[in-house]
């Protein structure tokens, strides 16, 4: 089966990245490989029964987000699944931890934090850098958040989620340095809005809000408008709102 075009997808098990998954399936021609902490848990059977359009397939590997190893397994599997090249990656799994203050902020959980979201697209990167480098335009898409901008960390008063912004600036770091040291890939950075997820729920609860204010459907749309028409002299190296189209600063 021709891979036609090939997407990868991390932290697929709910969220945005189950609804990136669903979106890039209802494409005809569309290859998505996606993972999740264990490709043969029960949200993994979930995901393996959600409709494709024609000649699309959904692929499964695992990836746990501190594991040194999982992501080159992964891109063994996904050659071995005869998936020559990757044209996407959207790095989306991450890790919220508890929510602190920088006062009293649990060194251990900035590490984890760090682990999961700056180290893990690293390690990702690594491996699948060959699978890029065969697509005829390629893009890798950091799935981040407003609360890792410098230049804005007193208007979002982030010093409250210490430890998620500090690590998702690393990642912010991380796609700037991608987009630097190659020149034929598209890489940027996305806040995907305050969206009506655990985690965004969450997050604007803390604002005082009773729940998020963008639903998965408009974010997931306007992340996916925002890739398709993103280009190496519009887009890369920048940190893009998908909600409204605004350039964050870094």
């Amino acid at each position: 089966m021709a891979a036609g075009t090939v997407v990868l997808i991390t932290g697929v098990s709910k969220g945005l990245g189950r609804a990136l998954v669903e979106k890039y399936l209802s494409r005809p021609n569309h290859t998505v490989i996606g993972s999740l902490r264990d490709s043969k848990a029960p949200a993994a059977h979930d995901l393996e029964n959600l409709p494709a359009a024609a000649g699309s397939r959904l692929v499964l590997v695992s990836i746990e987000g501190s594991s040194q190893t999982d992501p080159q397994q992964a891109v063994a599997e996904i050659a071995a699944a005869g998936i020559p090249h990757v044209d996407l990656v959207i790095a989306n799994a991450g890790l919220s931890p508890p929510i602190q203050p920088l006062d009293v902020v649990d060194a251990r959980h900035v590490a984890d934090a760090f682990e999961v979201n700056a180290l893990a697209p690293l390690r990702l990167y690594q491996a699948v850098k060959p699978l890029l480098e065969r697509s005829a335009a390629p893009k890798w898409v950091s799935v981040s958040s407003a609360a890792a901008s410098i230049g804005r960390l007193e208007v979002h008063q982030a010093t409250f989620v210490s430890a998620y912004g500090m690590s998702k600036a690393a990642q912010d770091w991380l796609t700037v340095a991608i987009h630097s040291a190659d020149k034929s890939i598209v890489a940027f950075a996305i806040h995907p809005g305050l969206v009506q997820t655990e985690m965004g729920n969450q997050g604007a609860q803390m604002q005082g809000l009773e729940k998020a204010p963008n639903t998965v459907e408009e974010s997931i749309d306007k992340t996916v408008a925002l890739i398709d028409g993103a280009t190496r002299e519009k887009t890369s190296g920048r940190f893009i709102n998908v909600i409204d189209g605004e350039e964050i600063p870094w």
